[in-house]
């Protein structure tokens, strides 16, 4: 049986090596045509930089007006072609990153305009905007099409050149977003890709981050790993932009409304299987409302028609192992029905009634279709759990005191803050990041493209 290749994209041209040596394999059901990803060597991403930094000066000089056209293209394509996933999540990719496309696109002229501000004596300052250079975008698997456009579009729409590099969990949607700039007309280098294998990560992104041309790494995944982006960045002197994992809690104060709280923590607690940096993990409800809001969570529970599974075997693993500690130290495990209870991968959806703060759930991100409860005497003390999280980026506040709700916002150290609405919610006009653990810089709007920019000042004497 013929097997087919995901090839990288270097200069306009699909590149595959004649040999298997760095090619990976990916999971193809029986029956099918086994398929497999061309992983890069040192040496193509090396040429993939190369091909970049080729590409930039004459794309840095492009009009926005003409940036403009062809993001709008891109988004023109993107909303023609199938994604093959949940209906669900599908359409919520292709609507989200169709939008930012559009979006950035509509920011193009605005965000490369510098300044005059005043100076002294017989001078003038003028503050010019100019692109960076090369940026690499480290796109993750859960949500592939969104993630993955985003990894690059801010990059190029502020004049710069970009460098996906795809994610082995979901190679064929990030080759199909390489694949479309193409079919937009985006001159060759502007936007290039690469897949590596597991193994090979290390050398593939040492080499890269440390090459001249490059100039700044965007990565969206978990914190470990983004530790570990950031660390070898700073000693060759290169920023990062990253958007990491996030402990998201959600704070229930006596007069919220609480068929409409339980509908959102478990619409934001189980969608994408829990799968997404700003899935709903605590639940901060204070005494007088706990019981009632846990029964009307259970209630959704029971009715959970949605089949679960999780990405991987370590995945379900860890949740198994939160999980039965939790257990162990008291807390009670409600767990939906699940469809897929066949399949190697598949994982329940999970509430945790009772958490405490010696179990493992209470500081680690579930990043899987499982949340827990907490009961706290008071709004006081449920908003200082909530501010003592090592991680920041999304949170929300559950009452019908909007004043209320704004101040205790301020005082919640993450990235956005949610009044009366779940933790996952993002748009393309909003500023996108964290702060502590959840990482730091922002996507999203006019901050995405600034991320992308230098400032630069030429001052005029008499």
């Amino acid at each position: 049986m013929s097997s087919t290749t995901i090839p990288l994209i270097i200069n306009g041209e699909d590149i595959i090596l004649p040999t298997d040596d760095h090619k990976h394999p990916l999971p193809s059901p029986s029956g099918s045509t086994p398929s497999s990803f061309q992983g890069a060597t040192p040496a193509l991403a090396i040429q993939a930089v190369e091909s970049s930094a080729a590409a930039f000066p004459a794309w840095s000089q492009t009009p926005p007006s003409r940036r403009r056209e062809l993001l709008l293209n891109l988004a023109k394509t993107l909303i023609e072609d199938e994604i093959h996933c949940t209906p669900l999540w599908s359409q919520n990719n292709i609507d989200v990153a169709a939008g930012a496309i559009e979006e950035t696109a509509s920011l193009v002229n605005d965000a490369a305009t510098g300044a005059i501000p005043s100076s002294k004596g017989n001078t003038y300052a003028l503050v010019f905007k100019k692109p960076l250079g090369v940026v690499l975008g480290i796109a993750p698997w859960n949500a592939p099409l969104i993630l993955g456009l985003r990894a690059v579009i801010p990059v190029i729409a502020a004049g710069n050149v970009a460098i996906l590099k795809g994610s082995e969990l979901s190679p064929r949607t990030h080759h199909l977003i390489a694949t479309l700039f193409r079919e937009a007309g985006f001159p060759p280098g502007v936007v290039n890709f690469i897949l590596h294998r597991p193994q090979d990560a290390a050398d593939i992104y040492q080499c890269m981050i440390e090459h001249p041309a490059v100039k700044k790494c965007n990565f969206t995944g978990s914190t470990g790993v983004g530790r570990i982006i950031a660390a070898k960045a700073a000693m060759a002197l290169k920023p990062v932009l990253l958007e990491l994992g996030g402990k998201n809690s959600v704070l229930v104060l006596g007069d919220a409304d609480l068929e409409k709280v339980a509908g959102e923590v478990v619409l934001a607690g189980f969608l994408n299987n829990g799968q997404i940096c700003m899935s709903t993990d605590l639940v901060y409800v204070v005494m007088s409302v706990a019981g009632e809001l846990t029964g009307r969570i259970l209630e959704l529970l029971k009715g959970e028609e949605r089949s679960h599974k999780v990405i991987s075997m370590a995945s379900k693993a860890r949740l198994t192992a939160l999980v039965d500690d939790a257990r162990s130290k008291g807390a009670v495990i409600h767990q939906a029905v699940n469809s897929l209870a066949e399949d190697p991968l598949a994982f329940p959806a999970t509430v945790i009634e009772g958490v405490t703060r010696d179990m493992d759930f209470y500081t680690t991100e579930s990043f899987g279709p499982v949340f827990g409860i907490v009961t706290v005497e008071s709004e006081e003390q449920g908003l200082e759990m909530a501010k003592h999280s090592a991680y920041g980026l999304s949170s929300s506040v559950f009452t019908k005191d909007h004043f209320k709700a704004l101040e205790m916002s301020a005082e919640i150290a993450a990235g956005a803050v949610h009044v009366n609405g779940g933790t996952v919610h993002d748009e393309p006009t909003l500023p996108h990041g964290g702060l502590g653990d959840s990482g730091w810089g922002r996507f999203g709007g006019r901050w995405g493209l600034e991320e992308f920019l230098e400032t630069r000042t030429v001052v005029l004497n008499r």
